[in-house]
């Protein structure tokens, strides 16, 4: 490459790139830990391909770690022809050693190819003497977070990678119960495909099939509290805090449904027609009668008051602020559940 020309890809690239041509070195970062390990293994299996049969890592936790860089660079194998030099660098920040090994390895002649796998660069470091150097010598490819307006094209394309039909109800399901966690979507993909590879897969198979983890047991508590039942919701609350639940797993789809029934009151109040709101929040057709029901049933004190024991809940389960994470998450369900009723009637229903 010519001085100032960018080599950066997008992951969905890599594999046409690598069919094709096996670059000296390579930079990967970014904080998505999927898509990060699979551009490494892509980037491994290359390299085998390419004679590259020995691998050597370095993990950087010290400035002294780089110089096994520059001994790695001046050693010849004994057993193969190439070698893939892997380096590990949690912090993005190779320092001043880890910037000054980097430009003297890539000044030098190497048969090798150097693969680096990095924590999120920063816009700063992007412009350092050590990030150009790697820009122009070979490919770099920053792997950004998948946005939650990007998830369902994420998982729809997955699912047709892995073989699998499926309807967009399916599609708005998996994207609603994992947001952002695309390893945990990855895994339920694969579980479909090897329950059910034949079969178009429906809302109702992924209802069905998904793991019995922590975040579809929260789920399940916010649905039994939405449906407006105060007591059930506290019993499935008791029985995950007895399953060893932690706290800050169920807070999560507590605060994430308290936030999705206040932004459709508000887009409902400035005139969107409910039906309307309910498909641009990508709320699930068989959870839209729930949720109706809560929206009907709770008012603005009533989400401002669920909002507050969100904020006191998490302050609570992390030491900051004082209270009982579990009594503040009861109280929090039967607010859901029945809106702010005087504590006599709350008592009594709850």
């Amino acid at each position: 490459p010519q001085p100032g020309q960018l080599m950066q890809l997008k992951p969905p690239q890599l594999a046409d790139h690598l069919s094709q041509h096996l670059a000296p070195c390579y930079l990967i970062s970014g904080d998505e830990p999927l898509i990060v390990q699979e551009c490494a293994d892509a980037i491994r299996t290359a390299a085998r391909a390419a004679s590259c049969t020995e691998r050597q890592r370095i993990t950087i936790s010290g400035k002294d770690d780089w110089l096994e860089l520059g001994h790695s660079a001046g050693s010849l194998s004994l057993f193969a022809d190439r070698k893939l030099i892997e380096v590990q660098l949690p912090s993005g920040k190779p320092g001043t050693e880890g910037s000054k090994a980097i430009q003297e390895y890539l000044a030098g002649e190497q048969e090798d190819v150097l693969l680096i796998i990095s924590g999120r660069i920063d816009k700063q470091s992007q412009k350092s003497k050590w990030y150009v150097a790697l820009d122009q010598a070979g490919i770099v490819l920053p792997v950004w977070p998948i946005s939650p307006a990007e998830l369902p094209s994420w998982i729809a394309a997955r699912m047709k990678t892995a073989g699998l039909t499926a309807d967009n109800d399916a599609v708005t399901l998996l994207a609603e119960r994992l947001e952002g966690n695309l390893l945990a979507a990855s895994q339920e993909i694969e579980k479909l495909r090897l329950l059910h590879g034949e079969q178009t897969i429906t809302a109702e198979l992924v209802a069905d099939t998904v793991s019995d983890n922590a975040r579809y047991d929260a789920f399940r508590l916010v649905d039994v509290a939405l449906s407006g039942d105060s007591r059930g919701a506290v019993r499935t609350l008791r029985g995950l805090r007895a399953e060893a639940i932690q706290p800050p797993v169920l807070l999560w789809a507590l605060s994430r449904e308290v936030r999705l029934l206040a932004d459709l009151k508000r887009e409902i109040a400035s005139g969107t027609p409910v039906n309307a709101a309910l498909s641009q929040r990508g709320v699930w057709r068989n959870r839209q009668a729930l949720v109706r029901s809560a929206m009907n049933r709770l008012g603005g004190r009533d989400l401002a008051e669920m909002q507050a024991l969100s904020f006191h809940a998490d302050g609570a389960s992390k030491g900051f602020m004082q209270g009982e994470p579990w009594s503040l998450l009861e109280r929090l369900v039967v607010v859901l559940a029945q809106g702010s009723l005087p504590a006599s009637t709350r008592e009594r229903r709850a």
